[in-house]
């Protein structure tokens, strides 16, 4: 019998029932320390009190109305962000991959608008991940999204990442944009080189073409900064952001200068759901934590102690760990043994870790992560790792 629930995901057999901080639990009530914070969603921890005040409150006057009239958390939530980005303009969506969308159609309506309408294609770089939508997926070009769903969509050109030559070589008459993520997630935690980035920059400017940065899981503090952008010393024309800005409630955004938006007029997009009052009274409370002062310098104090004790942690196990990977709190572990294997010993010990492609184990743990907390998570990565080699030995 077919299940109720459409099979798409392998999903681990535990069910979560209740969060509180930096921990989940189970249904049997074992406690886990959560470093995946559900991909880097709960930035804030599970059940953190400001955002369930926040939507508690909200949710008692009005849920929805949508966009056909104005509503006042879109506009004090924009208004924080264009203060403390580059942005001119932000649109409200659902998720991040409807951002993604948003991103293309924007990049693609810029140059319709400014006399190259036969300017679409969008190049963008292997081992990206930009949402499962159809445009995303192809724009993404990973093999296994894309198998079976009809031929490719035209426009889009993956390179490979950091290959400039490449770059050049793929940019021409159709390109309209370049789409990036500053430092990939789902591919393995692989950052790109400053210089490379400003390059593309260059590129973009000497070509008329625009910058898409996707800061969907870099941003909002992940990497010690508001966004990673931050860290280099310029800007895209538009970028992509959810995860952390609902701190678990689904919402996403596009932020844009008003060069790249020129084209997005009455009617060009819309959506029914995005930025309902609900969404935008979380986003309003999560935006205020994160620009709270102090919140960035306890990201990067924790994020050090954690490099720090990783870079011990991978030299005392060389037989499971090949490097550390990341910045801020966005980390891989390059492993030697299987990836998967290690996430479910670790689970087995109480602690949450996710996958990322490369052989990759990855550690997002929520941007309030305590001190104590970081030490017992690097005591659990410890404890795994000694047990995997206890194994390997006693099967030699």
């Amino acid at each position: 019998m077919f299940p109720a629930l459409l099979p798409t995901y392998n999903r681990t057999d535990v069910a979560f029932v209740r969060g509180e901080g930096s921990y989940l639990f189970a249904e049997d009530g074992k406690r886990y320390l959560d470093f995946g914070a559900g991909i880097a969603v709960n930035a804030f921890g599970h059940a953190n009190p400001r955002l369930v005040a926040a939507l508690t409150d909200q949710a008692s006057k009005l849920w929805h109305t949508s966009n056909l009239y104005r509503v006042p958390g879109q506009e004090s939530l924009s208004k924080k962000l264009v203060a403390n980005t580059f942005a001119d303009t932000v649109f409200f969506t659902n998720s991040g991959t409807e951002a993604i969308e948003l991103a293309i159609k924007m990049a693609r309506r810029y140059q319709f608008v400014s006399g190259h309408p036969e300017r679409f294609h969008i190049v963008s770089f292997e081992g990206a991940f930009h949402g499962r939508t159809y445009a995303a997926i192809n724009a993404g070009g990973n093999e296994k999204y894309l198998e079976g769903f009809g031929p490719r969509m035209p426009g889009f050109d993956q390179v490979a990442g950091g290959d400039l030559d490449a770059v050049n070589k793929a940019v021409g008459p159709q390109t309209a944009a370049i789409i990036i993520e500053p430092l990939q997630g789902e591919g393995g935690v692989r950052a790109f080189a400053p210089q490379f980035l400003r390059a593309l920059r260059k590129l973009c400017d000497d070509k008329g073409l625009v910058l898409i940065f996707d800061e969907i899981q870099t941003g909002l503090g992940r990497t010690g900064k508001f966004f990673a952008t931050d860290w280099l010393g310029f800007a895209p024309d538009i970028m992509t952001v959810a995860k952390a800005l609902g701190g678990g409630f689904p919402v996403g955004a596009v932020l844009a200068t008003a060069e790249a938006a020129k084209g997005m007029t009455v009617g060009t997009h819309g959506t029914t759901y995005g930025g309902n009052p609900l969404a935008m009274a979380v986003g309003n409370a999560a935006i205020d934590m994160i620009l709270e002062p102090g919140f960035l310098d306890h990201v990067n104090k924790i994020a050090n102690y954690m490099h720090q004790q990783l870079g011990a942690l991978t030299a005392a196990h060389p037989d499971i760990f090949e490097s550390v990977r990341g910045q801020g709190l966005m980390i891989g572990l390059k492993m030697k043994p299987s990836s998967t294997d290690f996430i479910t010993a670790a689970r087995a010990n109480g602690l949450i870790v996710l996958p990322a492609g490369d052989n990759v184990v990855r550690l997002l743990p929520p941007l309030t992560l305590s001190e104590a907390e970081a030490r017992t998570g690097i005591e659990l990565l410890n404890k795994t790792a000694s047990q995997m080699e206890a194994q390997k030995a006693a099967a030699q």
